[in-house]
């Protein structure tokens, strides 16, 4: 059944996706510049996705919400357990922000061209690309954006609750003085069925309270990292 439902959830996914498409083309071309995007990202966040997850018979239960500031721009941080993370990321941010995604996800169907234009795209064929995205992400977190990086680098598929963390998001964080913002999604096993499937019910996201990294140096980015997944650990373990 759990097989059943994830194909059904796809299903609504690209539809609601292939809807939505002209909804953003529409806006890019009536709005200028950076407010369209804001806006298109606000309707994916907060319209297109919790339309979709009411359809797929998914609920979240956010806590913390209230410890950041909608308008506020942050570095934000979350465990990779399955494919719907990022749909529920999305939703449980009060404000809206901009995900740091692989090139590889422009190439699916509908799904790619919303990630080329609405994410914040790396290249890691080389140490000059990696570079250049690095200042890309400064930059928009100088502008106002908050940015979301899964610190695992890719979906983690071990038994452990979460994989190894990279250091790149917490010097980014630290570089730039922009706080840390954590959340971990919980429960998300039973949601996923293991990983095997898709069946409703509710998942429950936490926020902590945001780091200041203001004060910090490039000595604190390693503290900063373990101190970030003692946090998540703690949350996951006790749940």
């Amino acid at each position: 059944m759990a097989k059943i439902w994830a194909v059904f959830a796809a299903a609504v996914f690209l539809i609601l996706m292939t809807l939505s498409l002209p909804i953003v083309g529409l806006n890019m071309i009536i709005t200028p510049g950076q407010r369209a995007l804001r806006s298109n990202i606000y309707y994916l966040h907060h319209i297109f996705t919790p339309v979709f997850l009411f359809l797929v018979g998914i609920r979240l239960k956010v806590e913390g919400k209230e410890l950041l500031d909608p308008k506020g721009s942050y570095v934000i941080v979350g465990n990779h357990k399955s494919s719907l993370d990022f749909i529920l990321n999305a939703h449980a941010f009060p404000g809206v922000f901009r995900f740091l995604a692989k090139q590889e996800l422009q190439k699916i169907p509908v799904f790619g061209y919303i990630v080329k234009k609405m994410c914040l795209n790396v290249d890691r064929s080389s140490a000059m690309s990696r570079a250049r995205s690095v200042v890309a992400l400064k930059q928009q977190l100088a502008e106002g954006w908050s940015i979301f990086i899964y610190p695992e680098g890719s979906r983690n598929s071990g038994d452990q609750p979460i994989g190894k963390f990279y250091d790149g998001a917490f010097r980014i964080a630290i570089q730039t003085g922009a706080p840390l913002a954590i959340q971990t999604i919980l429960n998300i096993d039973y949601i996923t069925a293991g990983g095997s499937g898709l069946r409703p019910g509710t998942v429950r996201i936490v926020w902590e309270n945001p780091i200041e990294t203001t004060q910090m140096s490039q000595d604190d980015i390693i503290p900063l990292k373990e101190k970030t997944e003692q946090i998540m650990l703690a949350r996951l373990n006790k749940d």
